[in-house]
């Protein structure tokens, strides 16, 4: 039997999400605050519903997809919200990035009305959930976790079991950092190519290309642990050799920088922090700092 879902939010995330639910066998029922936009899902022969609890009345998986932890607190428990009308056994599933204590506050709410709930954040932007290729990384019971799968492989190629509730958003949270972080390095990276007269439209080209083969960032997330790495250990000599290549090219640019007058506070952090962070300590430019 195929669980019959229903999607509450339909914005920038939400509505490309619950383009990849129309017509799945068993059923979609959307509700959004604008019936323009609901408009578009009820031609293409989905349901619509003015409330949550309307929601709830017709579904056994429900996806939200709103602004904040106050938009999710309401869908859920306010006076039209989910739970005056959810069935036991039905399982709620919020993809907005709000508080991991929040999804705690909810899911022991949802558990007095037998109800499951699982914090299921997302990653891959819009387009990611166009072409149906988004990461969701789920906070839940394995029981829940097994409910979603199906109709969240509509729109994900990665559905990730991060633990309890309460995991998929620390997970999230985890990824957003080094996302932001990532994005704060390259705003400086910028200002050195620029200083040094190249074209950092350019730069940006040869970052996407490079990226897209080697991983990026993510190709270093290979160990189970953050703990130093022993002596002779198998990731002893490949770290080590990216610590290496890593201090040379920062030092290089570092140099750079106080050539062009161009402040590289990240650089600096990063050359001082890139081995002991790898596992494999600093290398002989990192200790030449000290």
């Amino acid at each position: 039997m195929t669980d019959r879902v229903g999607f509450i939010g339909l914005g920038n995330m939400g509505a490309p999400m619950a383009d990849r639910l129309v017509g799945r066998a068993g059923g979609l029922t959307v509700c959004d605050m604008r019936p323009e936009i609901v408009a578009k899902y009820t031609e293409a022969g989905a349901d619509s519903a003015d409330t949550a609890a309307a929601v709830a009345e017709r579904s056994d998986v429900i996806s939200i997809a709103v602004v904040d932890d106050a938009q999710v607190r309401a869908v859920v428990d306010g006076p039209d919200g989910i739970l005056r009308a959810a069935k036991p056994g039905t399982v709620v599933a919020v993809h907005s990035t709000i508080a991991d204590t929040t999804a705690q506050e909810l899911a022991k709410l949802c558990a007095g009305h037998e109800v499951e709930f699982v914090d299921a954040p997302v990653s891959g932007g819009a387009q990611g959930a166009k072409r149906g290729g988004l990461a969701v990384m789920v906070g839940g019971t394995e029981a829940a976790f097994r409910r979603i799968e199906a109709p969240f492989a509509a729109f994900a190629d990665l559905i990730v079991h991060a633990g309890p509730v309460g995991a998929g958003t620390r997970m999230k949270l985890a990824r957003n950092l080094l996302h932001f972080v990532a994005f704060t390095a390259a705003t400086e990276a910028s200002r050195l190519a620029e200083a040094s007269g190249l074209d950092i439209t350019a730069l940006g080209k040869v970052v996407r290309h490079s990226d897209a083969i080697t991983g990026g960032a993510g190709a270093i997330m290979l160990r189970e642990s953050t703990a130093p790495i022993a002596d002779g250990d198998f990731w002893q000599s490949i770290f080590g050799h990216v610590r290496d290549l890593g201090e040379k090219d920062l030092s290089l640019a570092l140099g750079l920088g106080e050539r062009l007058d161009v402040a590289l506070p990240l650089a600096a952090l990063a050359l001082t922090g890139l081995g002991d962070g790898l596992g494999v300590g600093p290398g002989t430019i990192a200790r030449a700092q000290d």
